[in-house]
């Protein structure tokens, strides 16, 4: 008899491990991830998600990253408005992942980076050799000089740039900047920042308002822009917030206002994805020693420890990398 029963119980056990019952739902944690896994971004973290992904694929070879980039909002949108599956959403501003996605997608989100904005340009760029960050506002407004900058209703780097616009009024007590770059005739758009980057190489823009790190992911050459208008430091935080720009909120007809502030990155999981735990595995890679490598050696800023929007709500898993 209690060897019939031992057999039974060993059947039993093999069986509910081997179909993940054994473990609840635990049992993801357990399980090796594999299949695909949709990652939306903003444009300025293609590459150093690559890097991250390849290093995360040491650890995890079963998982297919599919990595898709565009401008934050339009990733965000990609989830909420068009429905598309999406394991993990890394925004290039962590203040409309609230704003476009709680209470119904995510409820959570990890401050991971940080960046700065500068002033990119080639060695065909009218003027290259004169431009500093002292006269690059009168640079701009030189006649037949192009520059671009990324859609503010899409792209954070978009609405970035005017805020750098307003600031550089203040900064440089020089009233009109603002209204003399926008809209005027070398003023250019894009989508995106990123996109704007094979129009300066080709020669077709003499200068791209982008991000530092991607700068250097893509060799350009860039103005470095003074730190009370770059949006770089928290010593110059109360001076930022003078900057204000309102976008597309998540439902037609509603705007959302912005103040000027540091940048920072942020990621979440989307609420509807159903393969948390794999996701989730992505995220706790993106947050460790080895995922912060890979971060850095792509030119993108880190922040350390990270910062969580409310620790009682993130995955246990990830608790440890943020305060």
């Amino acid at each position: 008899m209690k060897k019939h029963w031992g057999r039974r119980i060993f059947v039993l056990v093999i069986s509910l491990f081997l179909t993940g019952g054994f473990w609840g739902g635990a049992g993801q944690a357990l399980a090796e991830p594999s299949g695909n896994l949709p990652v939306f971004i903003a444009g300025s973290l293609t590459v150093p998600f690559k890097a991250v992904t390849k290093e995360y694929n040491k650890q995890y070879p079963g998982v297919n990253v599919l990595i898709e980039g565009a401008g934050s909002a339009t990733t965000i949108r990609k989830v909420t408005e068009l429905k598309r599956e999406c394991g993990v959403i890394g925004s290039a501003d962590y203040k409309i992942v609230p704003k476009l996605m709680f209470p119904d997608y995510a409820d959570w989100y990890v401050i991971f980076a940080s960046n700065q904005m500068v002033l990119c340009y080639t060695e065909k760029s009218k003027f290259a050799k004169q431009i500093n960050a002292r006269n690059w506002y009168q640079i701009l407004q030189k006649k037949g000089v192009t520059y671009g900058r990324s859609d503010p209703d899409q792209d954070p780097c978009g609405y970035r740039t005017l805020m750098v616009w307003q600031l550089a009024e203040k900064h440089y007590k020089a009233k009109g900047i603002y209204d003399k770059l926008y809209g005027a005739k070398g003023d250019t758009m894009r989508a995106k920042s990123v996109d704007l980057i094979a129009l300066l190489q080709s020669g077709d823009l003499d200068y791209a308002f982008e991000y530092d790190s991607v700068a250097k992911q893509h060799g350009l050459k860039y103005v470095q822009l003074p730190e009370r208008i770059n949006l770089s430091s928290s010593e110059h935080e109360r001076f930022y917030a003078q900057a204000k720009v309102s976008i597309k909120g998540a439902k037609p007809g509603q705007t959302i206002n912005l103040v000027g502030e540091p940048i920072l990155y942020a990621v979440t999981i989307p609420k509807n994805y159903p393969d948390q735990g794999k996701a989730l595995s992505w995220v706790e890679f993106l947050l460790s020693d080895k995922g912060v490598k890979a971060l850095e050696s792509s030119g993108q800023s880190a922040v350390r420890p990270a910062v969580a929007s409310d620790k009682c709500k993130l995955p246990e898993e990830i608790r440890k990398y943020v305060k």
